[in-house]
């Protein structure tokens, strides 16, 4: 393997000439990569696009292994799929600027890069092995699954066929994309085509914006993507529908799950479809749509001592089999399975070499919704269009979903303080402590049963849920909103006070102190409108009037 070499793992050389000629390339790509089979060192970086971009050693090594299937998997002709790799590269300034205010489920990965692979394996006699080998990706850290699989299946073939010079223009042409910004549509010019889409924000959601659905009357605009990210639920899923509710616990509970099939593109689409079970809630767990047992993180993922952790795998080597064995859920599927072949669930993995099927000895908490299930069997009979199918599921899960986070949201919301114990000369209060038992007190009134006919240990599916990294991530991020909220409400009751009646009688270190703690506030950008702001300045003003002139000197200076 020639993973090429570079600066050390953890070094990442910041380049200041590359980041002004490449600046808005790399908010929406890090780089796309060339990996062909050289016969002496198996999987090779060929080249990286633009030059000068940073990659560690560990990461190339990553990349070339997984943009090939495995030799078992036997894929001529082209392939699609996707990966996700760890990376220690910090996000681009505008990227961070556009989580702020991004969908969670479309924000940039801060951890882990996204790869969109294109594979290309045909007979070729004029070559040692008989065969050109080669793969093109795209590395990102944005999870826009439509977006990206259409423009590799745009430039992967023109480089196949042109060389060097398309992937080169295709980069130019990304570099004038616009700005990374949610809430705004987009037209994305690459290689004369040019992908238009909608990118939602926290207002705005997931609501398709009826402009971008409408055609565009110009030959320039033929690629309407009407959502960036959606997946085809569905047709990953169609021969697991029986299992739909036992696999949406298992993703909400973020319980090990192993994905077998005979080629990336079949475990990649299952593995993201799975984590797709569970939205509007991100799922915040580690998963690996595509994984291989020379990944950086294999002994980490398939160790014995210790139970398998909180993650989905997505494999087509036989050799996880046995490795990962100890797993408490594998799902298996058939070589080339029909759509219309249901799976069976098997309890014992002793007859994992021999069947597809749903291998867990997991007792859902939850009845099963036999009459989506029902419906959905119908329509895989009836040839029902998949699209159609899909919008069923999510629906479905959807409202479960919700069903199950509006008692936790409701109850989130009961932990802010009261108003009247804010106060504008003290620091704000803290949220009051989430406790579980008065949670589970709270759902006889407004518990699930409200807005979901299904029935079933609700509560024992609240505390396994409480264990994983999806409730941590969702609680993390509502206290942090709650902690914001109750400083914003500190701050504005602050901004209308009168600092001057406050002070009469206060010591000049309390005055000081008052100052200090204004300024200090008022440089790191509020949470509050800029009236408020401005009111703040103002109380600054007010109390640096009172302070004497010896003192003012004093601050000043330090300032």
């Amino acid at each position: 393997m020639d993973c090429g070499k570079q600066q050390p793992d953890d070094i990442f050389v910041c380049d200041e000439e590359f980041e002004a000629k490449w600046s808005r390339f790399s908010d929406w790509l890090h780089c796309i990569c060339v990996v062909t089979f050289d016969l002496e060192l198996g999987q090779a970086m060929e080249r990286v696009y633009p030059p000068g971009v940073q990659l560690s050693d560990q990461e190339k090594c990553n990349i070339c292994y997984l943009a090939f299937p495995d030799s078992n998997s036997g894929c001529m002709g082209d392939t699609q799929f996707h990966v996700r790799l760890r990376s220690r590269a910090p996000l681009t300034p505008q990227q961070l600027i556009y989580n702020e205010d991004s969908v969670s489920t479309l924000r940039a990965d801060p951890t882990h890069y996204w790869g969109f692979v294109y594979f290309r394996q045909v007979k070729d006699t004029t070559l040692p092995r008989g065969y050109f080998q080669k793969s093109i990706i795209l590395l990102t850290r944005l999870p826009f699954i439509n977006l990206y699989y259409k423009v590799i299946q745009l430039i992967a073939p023109r480089h196949f066929e042109d060389g060097e010079s398309s992937l080169e223009a295709a980069c130019h042409d990304i570099n004038r994309w616009p700005e990374l910004n949610s809430g705004q549509n987009v037209l994305l010019p690459v290689l004369g085509s040019v992908f238009q889409s909608y990118i939602p924000n926290q207002q705005t959601g997931k609501v398709t914006r009826s402009d971008i659905v409408k055609q565009v009357h110009s030959s320039n605009v033929p690629h309407i993507i009407v959502c960036i990210q959606d997946v085809n639920v569905f047709d990953a899923l169609s021969s697991l529908i029986s299992h739909l509710h036992l696999l949406w616990e298992l993703v909400l509970t973020a319980e090990p799950i192993v994905v077998m099939a005979s080629s990336p593109t079949e475990c990649s689409a299952l593995v993201q479809a799975l984590t797709f079970l569970i939205q509007p809630l991100p799922y915040s767990a580690e998963y690996r749509p595509y994984f291989t047992i020379h990944d950086s993180e294999f002994k980490e993922f398939t160790r014995k001592q210790f139970n398998p952790p909180y993650v989905i795998l997505g494999v087509t080597n036989p050799f996880f089999t046995k490795t990962l064995q100890h797993w408490p859920h594998t799902i298996k599927l058939g070589d080339s399975t029909p759509v219309k072949t249901k799976l069976r669930k098997v309890g014992s993995i002793k007859h994992l070499d021999s069947a597809p099927g749903v291998y867990t000895q997991y007792k859902p908490y939850l009845e099963k919704d036999k009459a989506i299930i029902k419906k959905l069997h119908n329509g895989i009979r009836t040839d029902r269009p998949s699209e159609v199918q899909t919008a069923m599921v999510k629906r479905h899960l959807l409202e479960l979903t919700q069903s199950f986070m509006i008692p936790l949201e409701r109850y989130m919301a009961s932990l802010m303080p009261l108003q009247k114990n804010i106060s504008p000369f003290r620091s704000p209060p803290v949220p009051n402590p989430f406790n579980p038992e008065d949670f589970f007190t709270s759902l006889q009134q407004a518990g699930p049963q409200l807005t979901s006919g299904i029935k079933g240990d609700w509560i024992g599916l609240y505390k396994n849920f409480f264990r994983t990294p999806n409730f941590s991530t969702w609680f993390h991020e509502r206290h942090s909103d709650l902690t914001n909220k109750l400083q914003t409400l500190q701050l504005e009751a602050l901004a209308e006070s009168d600092l001057k009646e406050w002070s009469v009688g206060k010591k000049e270190v309390e005055i000081v102190d008052m100052i200090l703690k204004l300024r200090d506030v008022l440089k790191n950008n509020p949470p509050v409108a800029d009236n408020t702001r401005t009111l703040l300045a103002r109380r600054l003003d007010d109390l640096n009037c009172v302070l004497q002139d010896d003192m003012k000197a004093i601050l000043n200076a330090a300032t």
